[in-house]
């Protein structure tokens, strides 16, 4: 049995097309694309534009029951120190927060989700099979004494996070002012061939640390006890201060990149054999914690690879993908719509090395299939 889909028009993940039918089969395999002349009269009219599922590249699914408890524009510093300290809940409180925010993301097109995982708690909820995840067991641990220990129980995630049916999984480091020397040795054998999650230059106090050793980041060391006596500035940014160690990833998911700069760009073109790169935009997440964008027009001016994420409801009020392109449409407005929805889609299966199922109505994929509304964004799931 299949379904004929005649909208408006058709985004396959690449480009609009006007004038044809989607045909899939009744569990949204995509079986062709054709001119509607050659589709029948038997062809589902629909109003709007067909457009395969969105892939959310950057997530924190643990952190769901956290929605509304940090204030806004507090800055990376206070922001992060308060997720330290605050983030702990009941555990049915986080789990019942959890399944909810499943079910805003499926409602919001969402089909795959690049999902940063501290804990074990998420698992339960991902064993339902509702959603693809790619699971990234964060690393983090910024004194050289705790790598042993924190690479211990990355280790253990990953042997968990084994169980979910179906789900990708890697070992990955929270941040480059997050994770020491010898546990930046310890996870990188588990970079080889996995697509490595990594935040991304969020402030301006980032690379200040790197660059001189000053700097808020100082202050955040103070307040969660942490001796940085071992630290010594590098005189380069954040991200050209710890790339080299990525290299041996298939795929680099760069996440925020707020403050990323020409010379970030230009470093990263210096490596040979680099892995693909991705820049994740979560828009409204920079926003909330530091009133500020991404810098997009220089990631399009350098042919950049984007995708989108929403980062977490402690720094977000909601898990849309819409509500992100609604976001960068309205301060970019020069980005044409069609480049926003291969951000959303071809670009984040890609990035989390899905191509193969996800992000197009390529024959055989099975993407997911929402009717948007082009002028709004709004999108409804057709494929259930």
């Amino acid at each position: 049995m299949y379904r004929k889909l005649k909208a408006d028009r058709i985004f396959d993940g690449y480009r609009f097309r006007a004038g044809e039918v989607l045909i899939a089969d009744t569990d949204g395999t995509v079986q062709a694309i054709v001119p509607a002349s050659d589709a029948g009269s038997d062809a589902e009219e629909l109003s709007g534009t067909l457009c395969p599922g969105f892939i959310n590249a950057h997530c924190h699914l643990e952190l769901s029951h956290m929605k509304g408890l940090i204030p806004e524009k507090t800055g990376l510093v206070d922001f992060v120190f308060k997720i330290v300290s605050e983030r702990h809940h009941s555990e049915s409180a986080i789990l019942e927060a959890i399944a909810a925010a499943e079910d805003e993301l499926l409602r919001n097109g969402t089909v795959a989700v690049g999902d940063i995982c501290n804990n074990d708690l998420t698992i339960a909820q991902k064993k339902k099979g509702r959603l693809h995840y790619s699971n990234f067991i964060e690393a983090s641990g910024w004194l050289p004494s705790l790598a042993n220990s924190r690479m211990d129980r990355a280790r253990q995630l990953y042997e968990t996070y084994g169980d979910v049916p179906g789900a990708d999984r890697s070992v990955v480091p929270h941040a480059p002012y997050s994770v020491s020397q010898d546990l930046w040795t310890a996870i990188t054998p588990y970079f080889r061939g996995q697509t490595v999650s990594m935040h991304n230059q969020e402030t301006a106090f980032e690379d200040e640390f790197f660059q001189q050793g000053s700097g808020d980041f100082l202050r955040m060391y103070e307040l969660m006890k942490i001796n940085n006596e071992h630290h010594r500035p590098t005189g380069q940014s954040s991200l050209l201060s710890c790339f080299e160690r990525l290299l041996p990833a298939a795929r680099v998911l760069l996440v925020h990149n707020t403050f990323t700069r020409q010379a970030d760009i230009d470093g990263l073109k210096g490596f040979a054999f680099a892995p693909d790169v991705f820049f994740c935009l979560c828009a409204n997440a920079n926003l909330y914690i530091e009133d500020r964008m991404p810098p997009v027009e220089l990631l399009r001016a350098n042919r950049c690879t984007i995708v989108v994420g929403t980062d977490s409801l402690a720094s977000n009020h909601q898990l849309s993908i819409p509500e992100e392109l609604r976001t960068i449409r309205s301060r970019f407005p020069q980005v044409p719509l069609e480049e926003l929805l291969q951000w959303a889609t071809s670009n984040g299966a890609r990035a989390l090395g899905l191509a193969d199922r996800l992000g197009s109505f390529d024959e055989g994929k099975r993407p997911g299939i929402l009717l948007l509304n082009e002028q709004t964004l709004e999108v409804s799931r057709i494929d259930k």
